[in-house]
């Protein structure tokens, strides 16, 4: 088995696709501290029941599992889940940070609460665990971790802000650390799923009507569990600092920022010269939200149209 000996946190293991995740290192070999802290959606109502129950999935199964409750928000937290992994195991090989909620508003509309409390939960949940864990990982030599961005962190999404930054900052947090600990061998990659979740069933509409609006939605969260276990194995030991989309059978990688289109004077540009050549020679890149939602431009649509959440 690919992971055979390897141990393994994985947050918001309790349900959707952390628990499938979980499920899917333990097949591969691996012993597993199930983290969750057991809320609902919006991040309330803490269990410690999801965990309890994938611990005895794993368990059922023939694996090797222990729970570990605590909250991703707080560098307290995040300590305790990986010093239950060195309590339990004695080490740990590979972090999978898949802890999230989802609080909705237009930007307009955002309270502060819900902007705070999914930026914790998220963008600080990862290094809440990441921070621990490359510690360890570097006074060993060797380790995977992986992390979990979205395409709404990519692409934007309306009415989700504040998840949606959180989901960027996790691609800039996983391309920082990959670079900071490519020298002692330790790697770091992010999933972009796409998966039928209890978070996208909160979005309005059939499925169809969410493939073409604000996430391309394809099966159950089982399709992300191969990818992750590949991606934490010695045969990913040279893949680093890497988005990779998974939707249902599909498996992508994620361009690397790069320019799409220049444009030079040696002497600098006014504003003017600039209105004057941007369109023929810079334009934009495509908006891929927009053209999948049919959204029209600002300036091609009536200065009316609008919205909220």
């Amino acid at each position: 088995m690919l992971l055979t000996g390897k141990v393994a946190v994985v947050t918001g293991a309790g349900r959707g696709i952390g628990q499938a995740v979980a499920l899917g290192l333990a097949q591969a070999g691996a012993r597993v501290v199930v983290n969750d802290y057991g809320v609902a959606v919006d991040g309330s109502q803490p269990s410690s029941e999801p965990a309890n129950a994938v611990v005895a999935q794993i368990r059922a199964a023939g694996g090797e599992a222990v729970a570990a409750a605590d909250s991703v928000a707080t560098m307290e937290g995040g300590e305790r889940i990986i010093r239950t992994a060195l309590e339990a195991y004695g080490k740990l090989d590979i972090l999978v940070c898949a802890a999230g909620i989802l609080r909705e508003r237009m930007i307009f509309n955002m309270p502060e609460d819900d902007w705070d409390a999914v930026i914790q939960t998220h963008l600080k949940g990862h290094f809440a665990c990441m921070k621990p864990a490359t510690i360890l990982m570097r006074q060993q030599r060797s380790g995977r971790i992986i992390t979990f961005t979205s395409t709404a962190g990519l692409d934007g999404s309306a009415g989700q802000p504040n998840y949606s930054a959180a989901k960027e900052g996790i691609v800039g947090l996983t391309r920082s650390t990959a670079l900071a600990m490519a020298k002692y061998n330790v790697t770091c990659n992010a999933i972009a799923p796409s998966a039928d979740t209890r978070m996208t069933e909160r979005i309005a509409g059939s499925p169809a009507e969410r493939m073409r609006g604000t996430r391309a939605v394809s099966r159950g969260p089982e399709a992300i569990a191969p990818v992750v276990t590949f991606l934490a194995s010695a045969a990913a030991a040279h893949i680093t600092g890497q988005v990779v989309g998974v939707s249902g059978g599909k498996v992508s990688l994620y361009s690397q920022p790069r320019p799409v289109r220049s444009a030079f004077r040696d002497d600098g540009w006014t504003a003017e010269q600039l209105a004057a050549i941007w369109d023929d020679a810079l334009g934009q890149d495509e908006l891929s939200r927009f053209k999948a939602m049919g959204l029209a431009l600002p300036g091609q649509q009536p200065a009316d149209a609008a919205g909220g959440a």
